[in-house]
């Protein structure tokens, strides 16, 4: 179900559009905020965050169309209308990172220092997103019924729209909205004290703490995107998280060791 928000004549605004919009406008602002505080130049975060929406929004749609091939094969005119949904944020996360690596290689900029900059807006992105998969009716969890539904003391417009073709599903776009804004609290308090927290370890901390979500969430979804038997997001979580264990795990040692030896050369 597409939902307009605005219909001006002959040009219609839906909702899933309006969403993303508001939630990379949101990220855009957290990002240059955070970036400024770091001394990192405008015009920079300007070109870096217009490439990595724009790469990342292609990669999100194509990871999607590439696992409905058959159906986008017989359908291609499809293909663009990401007004519809189908935009699989797995997808969007690894181009838009290959983006901005690419990105900071070109100007002689630590990537981790931006990545650690950007996983904030991101998050905050994804919560919002997500409601745009509410407004298409997509992202959803199971059969429920509406007494279920009820006992969550979930706004009557949430319980409405998980009545899709007359039959109650779990709202799974919520479960991941609010992990989503935990996340960003969580990282947010992280990052507070910035000058002390080593580069690179807010990205492999992003990286864990969205992959759990996901990976359960996504258990309980029942529109998946599937590579055989397995949900690929799960499978992609497993991997993300692994990457930002060892991250985490890697520049924390590092801060050790550099603290120890300080102490060393302190106390001789």
């Amino acid at each position: 179900m597409n939902r307009v928000a605005i219909s001006l004549g002959p040009i219609n605004i839906y909702w899933y559009s309006v969403m993303i919009m508001i939630g990379a406008i949101t990220a855009f602002i957290l990002i240059k905020r955070e970036a400024k505080r770091r001394n990192i130049d405008d015009n920079f975060i300007i070109n870096l965050v217009f490439y990595t929406f724009l790469f990342g929004l292609i990669g999100a749609r194509v990871y999607y169309v590439l696992f409905n091939l058959d159906y986008f094969l017989s359908n291609p005119i499809e293909i663009i209308q990401i007004y519809n949904g189908g935009l699989a944020i797995h997808g969007g996360i690894l181009a838009g990172a290959l983006t901005i690596i690419i990105f900071c290689k070109k100007h002689n900029v630590n990537f981790l220092k931006v990545l650690d900059i950007c996983v904030v807006g991101l998050i905050v992105a994804q919560a919002i997103g997500r409601w745009g998969n509410f407004f298409n009716q997509e992202a959803y969890g199971g059969v429920t019924t509406l007494e279920h539904l009820k006992s969550m003391h979930l706004p009557s417009f949430i319980i409405e729209g998980m009545n899709i073709g007359g039959t109650y599903y779990q709202p799974t776009f919520l479960y991941e909205s609010i992990w989503n804004i935990i996340g960003f609290i969580i990282l947010i308090l992280i990052r507070k004290p910035y000058k002390n927290l080593k580069t690179g370890k807010l990205t492999g901390i992003y990286l864990m703490w969205y992959s759990v979500g996901r990976f359960i969430i996504e258990s309980m979804r029942s529109d998946s995107l599937m590579l055989g038997p397995l949900k690929m997001a799960q499978v992609i979580s497993i991997v993300l998280f692994i990457v930002g264990f060892i991250l985490a795990f890697i520049i924390s040692k590092s801060q050790e060791l550099y603290k120890n030896e300080l102490k060393e050369i302190k106390t001789n």
